[in-house]
C-alpha cells in the first residue's frame, strides 16, 4: 500500500486491540473522523461496520467503515468510505515487541479521486495523517492500561 507508518507503545497487543475493537473510540484516534453514529454488533468481525461522519461541522459526510478481516490482538483490515473523496483500505497490525507492541498502519486509496494521484503524492497526504492517528491510538491504549 502507499503509506506505512509505525509506532511503538509499552501496551500489549491485547491492550491496543481493545481500542481497535471499541468502535465508539474510532473518532478519537482516526484523523478526519468527527463522530460515530452507530457501531454494529460484533465489531470488528469481518462484514461489520462503523457508521461515522467525516469532516468539520457543518460540512460533514455520513459514511462508514467495514471490517474486511480481523485476527484478535494481531490484525484488522478495514475498508473506509468517505465519498465524494473516495475509499481506502487500511491495515493495522500489532506485533509484540518485548514488553510492548509495534503498531503498523498501512493505508492506500482504493476507489474514487484519491486513486488518480500518483502514489508519491498519496504518501505525502497519508503519512502525516497516519502518524497522528497512531499517536492518538497509542495514547488511548496507554491511558486505558
Amino acid at each position: 500500500m502507499a503509506a506505512v507508518v509505525t509506532r511503538r507503545t509499552h501496551c500489549s497487543p491485547s491492550e491496543v486491540y481493545a481500542v481497535l475493537a471499541d468502535g465508539w473510540s474510532y473518532a478519537g484516534w482516526v484523523v478526519g473522523s468527527s463522530r460515530i453514529r452507530a457501531v454494529e454488533r460484533g465489531w470488528p468481525a469481518a462484514g461489520t461496520r462503523i457508521h461515522h461522519s467525516v469532516g468539520i461541522w457543518p460540512f460533514l459526510i455520513d459514511d462508514g467503515t467495514t471490517a474486511l478481516e480481523c485476527k484478535a490482538d494481531r490484525r484488522v483490515l478495514l475498508q473506509a468510505r468517505g465519498w465524494p473523496v473516495g475509499e481506502a483500505t487500511i491495515e493495522v497490525r500489532l506485533e509484540p515487541d518485548g514488553d510492548g507492541t509495534v503498531v503498523i498502519l498501512d493505508e492506500d486509496a482504493t476507489k474514487g479521486p484519491g486513486t488518480l494521484l500518483p502514489e508519491r503524492l498519496r504518501r505525502l497526504v497519508l503519512v502525516p495523517r497516519n502518524v497522528e492517528a497512531l499517536r492518538r491510538l497509542c495514547l488511548i491504549a496507554e491511558g486505558r492500561a
